[in-house]
């Protein structure tokens, strides 16, 4: 069959084929990030070529009833073999697909989607929920071990509509392949939003979000797609799962919390009634530097244990400040955002900038403020650092595949911890993460920024940036990671704040959760999913 992307994505990276730069582009652009990193000089890879001859055959055929949504395209069980770490695009990079998935299927109803569970457990084959394929830690890889007759990877985005809004409880009733884009073109059209904004927006979807319990843009009040949830409705190889669609419920442990963060294991997510609200009106925006970064820690604090809940609040160290062109005076820089469909916002900003400079907070340049006339669209436009670091954010997807091609191991890893740990805790990680890249690298950097706040702690989200040796990336990624996860876990810390637990975080989180709870687990899946059909290997070992 024709697989569902009219437009191909990459085989390996981030995006489409056709928006892949030039190959002289590239070679420019990672020759100015190794200068601008401080890295010798070295000259940019470009990807292998990928014929599909590398990859296995398939073992699997699928039954004649469903092979019109069934593909073996060997483009499409390439791009389906891996998610966006950087483990998983260096090996894609160097066309190396050592587990493919034998078949993706692209169901485009719960009938197709059932039928496909069915034949899955009956032919002893895994099933891999699949939306995005965004995941950066090993959480939609077809490596299931032994005991399988094959992988199946269910593409879910042919499922992508907006079948409700409900304005006057602001909900609606979206199916869990809606990529962002594709949710907000559609919500737009009853002038809503649902205001959740990861940072892979353009590829991830609904159903992604809710099985990773993904964090978004927005770092106070709704930071989680959690809070935005109001039911969930899944397909498990015993039935249908769906919650009542309520504002809240004491009813005993909820079964919308259970599916959160699931990553695939317990069913698969087809639609979710979600919390929408109006497109917001009135924008401000604004920069504070501190001389010390530990200022801008107590700064960042007394802002989330004011009731402000700014929708950006995030604190970039000296480093990340450095390297994303947003302080080059070696200050930390504290970005702070409001919005609303509401009011006008300048008393918010006003009190935010005194907190902040009652910490030694110094405003960079005046604040910045914009209302939406009605039908009209909002510029996102920002000036100085604020709009540097923005620029950076949204083009951090493509720049590390850049960075790829440069060289240059370009890894992330976010935790979370309470106000009275925080200094501590944040030097202790860093220095970890800084011994392990001078000690594999030889050198390279290792920046931190928080991205969410609470009034009771904040996620740290950590960056390195180092010098690769081509051939072992692999081997230096692996330790790398290993010594920034020991040195979370020791402190205290989550081993991910938003970025799910996958293969990569298995070891951590077996550490992190209470043994009864596993158990408790390890029971649901027994029950829901008694052939361990769904993502084995993701969050408690298959039992086949």
């Amino acid at each position: 069959m024709a697989t569902i992307e009219q437009r191909r994505l990459k085989h390996w990276g981030w995006g489409y084929e056709d928006a892949q730069p030039a190959a002289a582009e590239v070679a420019q652009g990672a020759a100015g990030l190794r200068a601008h990193m401080g890295f010798e000089p070295l000259e940019a890879e470009q990807p292998a070529p990928f014929d599909g001859e590398a990859l296995s055959a398939p073992r699997l055929d699928p039954p004649p009833a469903l092979a019109g949504i069934c593909s073996t395209d060997p483009h499409d069980r390439a791009v389906h073999s891996y998610g966006k770490s950087y483990r998983d695009t260096i090996r894609a990079f160097r066309a190396r697909f050592e587990n493919p998935p034998d078949i993706v299927a692209h169901p485009t109803s719960e009938d197709e989607l059932r039928a496909l569970l069915e034949w899955c457990a009956e032919a002893g084959a895994a099933a891999i929920p699949f939306g995005g394929g965004t995941s950066v830690v090993g959480g939609v890889e077809p490596l299931v071990g032994e005991g399988y007759a094959g992988v199946v990877s269910i593409d879910l985005k042919a499922m992508d509509r907006v079948l409700e809004v409900e304005p006057v409880s602001r909900a609606a009733r979206i199916q869990a392949g809606a990529t962002g884009p594709r949710l907000e073109e559609q919500l737009r059209e009853h002038g809503m939003t649902l205001r959740f904004y990861p940072g892979s927006f353009e590829q991830s979807t609904l159903g992604g979000w809710i099985a990773t319990r993904a964090g978004g843009h927005f770092a106070t009040l709704y930071p989680h797609i959690d809070d935005l949830v109001e039911s969930v409705r899944a397909l498990t190889p015993h039935g249908v799962w769906e919650s009542r669609r309520l504002p809240g419920s004491g009813a005993g442990p909820s079964p919308d919390r259970l599916l959160i963060g699931s990553e695939g294991i317990l069913g698969a997510i087809t639609e979710a009634w979600v919390r929408v609200q109006e497109r917001p009106r009135f924008k401000a925006s604004a920069g504070v530097r501190f001389e010390r970064v530990g200022d801008g820690i107590a700064a960042v604090r007394a802002l989330s244990q004011s009731g402000l809940m700014p929708s950006n609040c995030r604190l970039l160290d000296p480093g990340e400040a450095a390297i994303t062109g947003a302080a080059d005076d070696g200050s930390a820089l504290l970005v702070l955002g409001f919005e609303s469909s509401d009011h006008p916002l300048e008393a918010w900003m006003e009190r935010a900038l005194e907190l902040a400079r009652d910490h030694g907070g110094k405003p960079d340049g005046e604040a910045r403020y914009s209302e939406r006339a009605p039908g009209a669209e909002q510029q996102e436009g920002e000036a100085g650092g604020v709009g540097a670091w923005r620029s950076a954010f949204v083009a951090q997807p493509y720049l590390r595949d850049t960075l790829v091609a440069a060289g240059v191991i370009s890894e992330t890893f976010e935790t979370a911890i309470t106000w009275d740990r925080m200094d501590d805790y944040v030097r202790t990680v860093a220095e970890a993460a800084r011994s392990a890249v001078t000690e594999v690298c030889g050198g390279g950097h290792v920046t931190w920024r928080f991205t969410h706040v609470y009034p009771d702690g904040a996620a740290p989200y950590f960056t390195v940036l180092a010098p690769a040796r081509r051939g072992s990336e692999l081997e230096q990624w692996d330790a790398i990671k290993a010594a920034a996860g020991e040195a979370i876990a020791g402190a205290g810390g989550t081993i991910t704040h938003h970025h799910a637990v996958g293969r990569d975080h298995r070891p951590w989180y077996d550490r992190q959760r209470p043994d009864p709870f596993a158990a408790a687990l390890r029971a649901a899946k027994a029950e829901l999913d008694p052939g361990a059909t769904l993502n084995p290997g993701v969050l408690i070992d298959p039992n086949v």
